[in-house]
């Protein structure tokens, strides 16, 4: 199987991305892989932050993507996403995750890079394959929340392209995560990507560093496709499929209220996962 940093030079090349979408449960995981399948997707990413991988179990979701592979022939990366801690990149090294975003975006810089480097360091002595992604600049929204009122992006919350180049040249990592004008959730507005911004980061970083939009949920469809034109090539997205399957399993429980075999009441939450998993997919690679 190819390294995750292989498949992101190919997509770096075409010019495309590689989805990256969050699982909280079997379902999720099986509606991705359906949406996935439909568009002959190549190779995906499944994410589990620290919160699904203590519910799901790290060893478990390991195990299941595993299995997915083997039944659906497609390639899958297991990402730890959003590790806010040393010790917590640390764990999911040591269960065997091969992809690790360690997350300490709010904390004061050189605790970062310290940190970032730190797992880095863990990382390649355990396998010098580990993809590891460091953030710099943050996303002062929530990737659980669905936000009424319009949310602003300060100033001072953004990537610096001078510092994303000495970030990435101490700490080492394979994926650096931007912050653009970016925002996780869903925000009220639309999100406004700096593409100046994405296309100094770019010109800044070695050629072989991936970098990664986050927050891929609310970001119109038309600046996800000029982004990946101006280098992202790796797309997050968790929120919309979290809304997408909670709201259908809602009505679907109303409606059928007195059934009480549970598979039966689940389809359509995997089916709503499998579409937007669909449309993302052929936005990501211009199919």
């Amino acid at each position: 199987m190819l390294t995750l940093q292989e498949i992101l030079r190919h997509t770096r090349t075409e010019q495309h991305a590689i989805g990256h979408f969050n699982i909280s449960n079997l379902d999720m995981f099986r509606g991705i892989m359906e949406g996935a399948k439909a568009v002959n997707a190549s190779a995906v990413m499944i994410g589990t932050s620290e919160g699904e991988a203590a519910f799901i179990g790290r060893r478990q979701a390991l195990a299941l993507t595993e299995s997915m592979r083997d039944e659906y022939g497609i390639i899958i990366y297991l990402n730890a996403d959003h590790h806010k801690s040393v010790a917590a990149a640390k764990e999911a090294i040591d269960a065997g995750y091969t992809s690790i975003h360690i997350d300490l975006s709010k904390e004061p810089y050189e605790k970062n890079l310290a940190g970032v480097k730190e797992v880095v360091d863990y990382a390649k002595s355990k396998n010098p394959a580990i993809s590891v992604e460091g953030e710099l600049g943050y996303l002062p929204t929530d990737s659980s929340k669905i936000y009424d009122e319009t949310v602003s992006i300060p100033e001072g919350s953004l990537t610096q392209p001078e510092e994303a180049a000495v970030f990435v040249k101490e700490t080492g990592i394979d994926r650096f995560a931007a912050a653009i004008g970016n925002l996780h959730g869903i925000a009220a507005n639309e999100p406004q990507l700096d593409f100046e911004r994405i296309k100094a980061i770019k010109d800044a970083l070695p050629e072989d560093v991936a970098l990664v939009l986050h927050g891929g949920s609310g970001i119109p469809l038309g600046h996800i496709k000029e982004a990946i034109a101006l280098g992202m090539n790796n797309v997050h997205v968790s929120t919309e499929l979290r809304v997408a399957y909670i709201t259908t399993l809602r009505k679907a429980f109303a409606e059928n209220e007195e059934e009480t075999t549970p598979y039966k009441l689940f389809p359509p939450g995997i089916e709503a996962i499998k579409n937007i998993v669909k449309e993302k997919i052929t936005l990501f690679t211009g199919k």
